[in-house]
This record gives structure tokens, sequence and C-alpha cells, in this order.
């Protein structure tokens, strides 16, 4: 099996590193294209006012100053067009991409192009606990074997695997639960400074409040329950039911 590697954080990231280790868990045929700088939460984005600079690092090895949707469409269209992945493994991102955070992440956006280019793709990220020193054990443990058991499976066509692993040592995870993405609270923190001259200037946050908008069980509730969160997502945004409604409302 030919697997590509891609992330956000960048291709020197401890995460990364992690996500090596397991791939060559799967397959000694490994391929790194990764961001030469961190894009975390540059979501599904392309670089297309300004040129990009692919830099091979070593063999099957290779560094892209763009965005993770950047370094898949480099590798697969590219570097890998005489024979393309199997697979494309996209972490491990350091944090969890979960709930809403979907729509953000740079390392689901990795796997997300894979897929549009009609290869399999998982997106795997580590939850961390705060006021804890990042612990990688969890997701270094079980990243093949969930990667395994998801591979096995027949997919549909537009569906990527989002993977994450939660906050607990590698011995402590209470099972392993395919569940829908959820919905949480947005709480998103805007602080307001001021520079040197006086000017306003923003950092936009990164928290979320913990509160579920829905009971039923999802990626929130599974890594709060010390489960890894398997959650398959669809690249389909078409809403059925919202077509018919306005297809009946522009006919009148």
């Amino acid at each position: 099996m030919r697997i590509l590697l891609a992330n956000d954080d960048g291709i020197n990231s401890t995460g990364f590193s992690v996500l090596e280790r397991i791939a060559r868990e799967l397959s000694d045929d490994v391929w790194v294209c990764a961001p030469e700088s961190e894009q975390s939460a540059a979501s599904h984005s392309l670089t297309i006012h300004r040129p990009l600079r692919l830099r091979k690092i070593e063999e099957k090895r290779f560094a892209v100053d763009g965005t993770p949707t950047d370094c898949v469409l480099l590798a697969i269209n590219h570097v890998m067009k005489d024979k393309r992945p199997d697979l494309v493994l996209s972490g491990v991102n350091h944090g969890r991409n979960i709930a809403e955070d979907v729509t953000y992440s740079g390392t689901i956006a990795a796997a997300m192009e894979a897929t549009l280019l009609g290869i399999r793709a998982i997106a795997f990220s580590q939850q961390f606990a705060d006021g804890r020193r990042p612990d990688w054990e969890t997701a270094g443990r079980w990243g093949a074997e969930v990667a395994r058991k998801a591979i096995a499976t027949d997919w549909p066509d537009q569906v990527l695997v989002n993977v994450n692993f939660p906050a607990v040592d590698p011995d402590a995870v209470t099972g392993i639960a395919v569940v829908p993405h959820g919905l949480r609270k947005i709480g998103d923190v805007l602080e307001e400074r001021l520079d040197p001259r006086g000017r306003t200037y923003f950092w936009i946050g990164t928290s979320r409040t913990e509160e579920a908008l829905q009971g039923d069980e999802t990626d929130v509730s599974a890594l709060r329950d010390g489960r890894i969160a398997v959650t398959p997502l669809h690249l389909d945004l078409n809403h059925a039911a919202a077509i018919q409604s306005l297809r009946r409302t522009f006919a009148e």
C-alpha cells in the first residue's frame, strides 16, 4: 500500500512524526508532502495569488510553502502522478478536530482534497487536557489499529474518516466509537489589544464551551467519555429537503 502523509502543523511538528510512525506500521511505501510552516485553521484553502515552491528534502519527502490542500494537490498530481497513493493520512493534529472544528481544520482539509481526487483519506487529531503537557502516546498506540479497521471497510465516494484520540493514557481508552460530529455552543473569544502606536488589534481565541447542542451521542461525548471518536464525513453539502422546499417556493 502506497501512503501519502500531510498535515497542517508543519513538516517538523511533533504530531507529524507520530503520524509517520503510524504509517510505517501499515506500509514500507510512505511518502511525505507537508507544509513548510504551521497552517492551522487554513481550512480547504488553495494558494492562487502567488507561485508555490516544492522543496525535495530527501527521497519520498517534500515540503511546500503553502496550505495542506496545496500539499496534497501537488503530491498527487505532480510528485506521485505516475503512481498515485492508495491512502492519504493527515495529522496527527495538535488538538482535537470535533464538532464545528471540521469546517476550519487544515488537517481535515488535507484529507478532503485527497477524497476529492478519488483517494481514501483519514484525518487524525489528538486531544490535550488543559494544564497538562501534550502527550502523543494515545495516538501513537492506537493510530495504526484504527486505520487498519477503517480501510478494511468499503467507503462510499466523497467520504473521508475523521479520527480524534481522547486526552487519556493509551491504556485508559474506553473504546472506539463511530459517531457523527456534534454541535457545540460557540464560545470564541475576541481579545482586543493596543500596539505600541496605540492602534487596536485583535487576537481570535480558540476557546469553545463543552456544552453540546444535541443530546445524541457524537464525537463531543465520545471524547468526554475517553473513547476514540471515528466520524465519517460526507463532502456532499446538499440539503435535499431544503432543495425541495425552495423549488416549491420559487415555482410559485
